[in-house]
């Protein structure tokens, strides 16, 4: 999986902007993809939400995404907001 790293600045930052942020730059090197798993960290949300739990230490949301298609992790200021496409 490849991880591509984003920092805003300067600029108010919410969900749906950085879901929108993620989403292009997935389909950028990808075509077309699905968010397969996604993490809020200012809502302290995340989905799959059914997966509550940490695996060695990673949260179980995260190797979800990765273990069901994920190619690309777009972490945006520093995991405040993380989304894992197809």
């Amino acid at each position: 999986m490849k991880d591509i790293l984003i920092a805003i600045t300067g600029a108010e930052l919410d969900f749906d902007l950085a879901r929108d942020m993620a989403r292009i730059i997935a389909r950028r090197d990808n075509g077309e993809t699905d968010c397969l798993a996604w993490f809020d960290g200012p809502r302290n949300s995340h989905s799959p939400g059914s997966v509550q739990c940490e695996i060695k230490g990673r949260p179980g949301w995260e190797v979800y995404g990765e273990n069901h298609g994920g190619r690309v992790k777009i972490i945006i200021n520093q995991r405040e907001y993380v989304f894992i496409h197809s």
